[in-house]
């Protein structure tokens, strides 16, 4: 029994003090990444006032000005974009909420780290169809540890094959690490204040494990505000503001631990959020809707399954499909409405008025629906004077296609970033770690979207050249007048970021 032990504790110390064995033995690991997503964050939170050294930080940093979101705009789609460096039409985790048939045939489930295990046992499939950070520096024989206060899907998805560890309140991966950590840091305090005591224990385990001398390769951080106060107190509300300083405050600690370290350890740092936010109204939820017009049986019939605003339509009935997408165009809180195109690469969908699911990078092949729908969106102010309002459940939130949603920042600072640099260029989440491999000379999978964004960095790269604004149009007209649906996209090369769609109904006259 002893032996046993003694084992055990083996291997949760090689697991903790072993993550840099070949950082020591090759020169190209001796800079490491550190990761610090703000969930929620729009661009213009970050001023003097609420968010001092994050605005701080943005005064030196690279700064990546034409920053987009990945669509939907929601956590799960982000982390596992950003984790990946694709769309949800490679990597297939395509909502925070999931149609995943062989898992359960009539609804969706959730992203929970429970939910998404249930996914290779009910597939004999990957979780995620596309490689991820976690894979790809595992090849290279080295590490990343994830801290995380949000839910445990999204902590989960940025390393799902723990490739070094998983850090939250609520899942400690490996097994073996999880009594270390909680006997070490001990457990979240509960209580009014339980949302910033996560915020402040994963600050401490990652300035525990993670940014010390014998930590990983590359971190990340992600915490769970401002999204969670802004969804249930409103945009520029006192607790969203109060949210917003308390993570600015970790992440001064953070700063602060770096900045007292010595020549030998250097860190590149790289912030980003997930999406921004918006204003909501309030709307019928699509599962009524469609089962109110007939579409649908009931909440429990696999006729119709809906999961957030992807409708699967059982045996892809297209008199159905176009059916359904009529309707939606006649209501006014709904807006973008995209199909699958009829070939390839097809701008357009295959139903009259909607565009394709290749030009927004969510054609899975396997796990996309037939009809995906985002709420319509305008520019009014709320009682704060934040800009952007949608038509959604709730107070305020994302998963949308406006430009509140979109548009985000991306900051970048550390011996690997010019000081100061800026581009005009368009970035995404997708392209974090295709920028992280060069980083540090290591491949690009063949089937990974993103770019590496070298025009902030030190190491020369081929040269980008200018982008250019594509507005891709189409209409539906009916008895009661028209649908017109425009995407604004930036493009650069090969590469194609969605700024925005915009939605119009002419009623005839």
């Amino acid at each position: 029994m002893k032996a046993y032990f003694y084992l055990l504790l083996t291997g949760v110390l090689l697991i903790v003090n072993g993550f840099v064995q070949a950082q020591e033995s090759s020169p190209r690991f001796k800079t490491r990444t550190l990761i610090v997503f703000f969930d929620g964050l729009r661009p213009d939170y970050i001023t003097e006032a609420q968010m001092p050294n994050l605005f701080a930080f943005k005064k030196t940093a690279a700064w990546g000005k034409h920053h987009h979101s990945v669509f939907p705009t929601v956590t799960r789609v982000n982390s596992a974009s950003y984790a990946t460096g694709s769309y949800p039409g490679t990597h297939g985790l395509l909502g925070n909420a999931i149609y995943i048939p062989e898992v359960a045939a009539d609804k969706s489930i959730g992203t929970s780290y429970g939910d998404l295990n249930k996914i290779p046992a009910a597939t004999s499939g990957p979780i995620l169809t596309a490689r991820s950070l976690g894979e790809v520096l595992a090849d290279a024989g080295q590490k990343m540890m994830v801290f995380s206060s949000g839910t445990t899907g999204q902590a989960f998805l940025q390393n799902h094959t723990v490739n070094g560890a998983v850090v939250n309140p609520d899942l400690i991966l490996p097994e073996a690490f999880k009594n270390r950590v909680l006997n070490e840091l001990g457990m979240v305090s509960q209580g009014t204040d339980e949302a910033f005591g996560r915020h402040k224990w994963i600050t401490d385990a990652l300035l525990k494990y993670g940014l010390t001398k014998d930590g990983p390769l590359v971190s990340a951080v992600w915490f769970s505000d401002p999204d969670g106060a802004a969804h249930e107190y409103g945009i520029g509300s006192q607790q969203a503001v109060d949210a917003i300083k308390y993570v600015d405050g970790q992440f001064g600690r953070i700063m602060a631990a770096l900045r007292g370290k010595g020549a030998g350890e250097r860190f590149n740092v790289i912030i980003s959020t997930d999406h921004g936010f918006v204003t909501h109204k309030e709307k019928p939820g699509l599962a009524d809707f469609l089962i109110k017009e007939g579409f649908k049986r009931d909440r429990e019939s696999d006729d119709v399954v809906v999961a957030e605003g992807a409708i699967y339509v059982k045996n892809h009935d297209e008199k159905a499909i176009a059916d359904i997408v009529a309707a939606l165009h006649k209501q006014e809180w709904a807006g973008a409405v995209f199909t699958k195109g009829l070939k390839k690469g097809d701008p357009q969908g295959r139903v009259k008025g909607t565009l394709s699911f290749d030009l927004i990078h969510y054609n899975h092949p396997k796990r996309s629906g037939d009809i995906l729908v985002a709420p319509n969106w305008n520019d009014d102010k709320n009682e704060k004077g934040y800009a952007g309002t949608d038509y959604s459940g709730g107070v305020a939130g994302h998963g949308g296609s406006s430009p509140y949603e979109i548009n985000i920042a991306l900051l970048a600072a550390g011996p690997d970033f010019r000081e100061g640099a800026t581009t005009e260029l368009p970035t995404s989440n997708v392209d974090i770690v295709p920028t992280i491999l060069n980083i540090y000379g290591l491949s690009k999978p063949a089937a990974m979207d993103g770019r590496a964004v070298t025009e902030l960095m030190k190491k020369p790269g081929k040269a980008n050249g200018a982008f250019k604004k594509q507005l891709v149009k189409t209409e539906a007209s009916y008895p009661w007048g028209s649908y017109e649906l425009s995407a604004d996209i930036s493009v650069l090369g090969a590469y194609r970021y969605l700024n925005y769609t915009r939605t119009e109904r002419t009623p005839t006259r």
